[in-house]
């Protein structure tokens, strides 16, 4: 769900979501460094760190922390970029965590979530580890339990100009402000840009047309990736082999805590860690 309700002063729109996290992600791997470097290594890497989220994670970590010993960054990528399921969110959830007490830091939650918002909207609730009902630019998180359910999850391949939707004069952009119980009821599950999209990108209201053979075919908040909900696996795994061929999909299962939470829960604090991000 995702609605408009509002527009602040600073030209930033109040919403109104709800954040479902999954048993998928990407894997970041850290190693210590002891030159105060911060490198991103391996596959992926580039020569523009500043376009590069998880790298950036970690240099507003060692900003906000002053003297660290550095870090090696790699990343083995699984979720697809640009489809909106929250890969570089999540990445750079993970390296904001794992560097905290790689560090040695113990910078507490609330400190963490605060620079993951200065990186974007939607690491906040990677760094707070829950499915969450959120209002503001989406750092105002409420933690929900949700209803089990499996994900069919499809990347159309489409990188959606989310600046873009937000200027368009079709956008609704005072919508009533709903309550989690009119979530919860169904009263309010729309995604407001879903239309938008749709009418813009032919791929995009493909693959809405072909999910809804199996269900109400949502899209993922402002990005290009859609899906259906289950009750099963079984059900989920069904429809993606009836699903016309050509497509790019995945089906997870649907949590309310974050499998990063458990992986730092059960980690010591050695020289490296790997942890799933998403």
């Amino acid at each position: 769900m995702l609605r408009v309700v509002g527009r602040r002063e600073d030209g930033y729109h109040e919403l109104q979501s709800v954040f479902q996290l999954l048993d998928w992600g990407d894997c970041v791997r850290l190693r210590l460094r002891r030159d105060g470097r911060i490198e991103r290594v391996g596959p992926g890497a580039t020569d523009r760190p500043e376009q590069d989220l998880a790298v950036r994670a970690a240099r507003a970590l060692a900003e906000a922390a002053g003297t660290v010993p550095g870090a090696d960054i790699a990343l083995d990528k699984r979720i697809p970029a640009g489809g909106g399921f929250g890969g570089g969110s999540s990445d750079a959830a993970t390296v904001l965590l794992a560097l905290d007490r790689l560090w040695g830091l113990d910078l507490g939650e609330e400190r963490l979530a605060g620079i993951g918002l200065s990186l974007g909207a939607d690491v906040p609730v990677f760094v707070r580890g829950r499915s969450a009902w959120a209002e503001g630019v989406g750092e105002r998180l409420t933690p929900m339990t949700l209803p089990p359910r499996w994900y069919l999850l499809l990347d159309t391949g489409t990188h959606v100009p989310t600046a873009a939707l937000f200027q368009a004069p079709d956008l609704t952009r005072d919508a009533s402000p709903a309550t989690i119980s009119d979530f919860v009821s169904g009263r309010c599950v729309e995604n407001v840009f879903q239309p938008l999209v749709a009418a813009r990108e032919p791929r995009v209201a493909q693959a809405l047309a072909d999910l809804s053979r199996f269900g109400t075919a949502r899209m993922t908040g402002t990005g290009g990736g859609c899906f259906v909900a289950f009750d099963t696996r079984e059900g989920a795994e069904a429809a993606r082999r009836q699903l016309v061929a050509g497509w790019s999909v995945h089906v997870a299962r649907g949590l309310d805590r974050s499998p990063l939470l458990d992986a730092l829960a059960s980690a010591g604090t050695g020289t490296t860690g790997a942890s799933p991000s998403g």
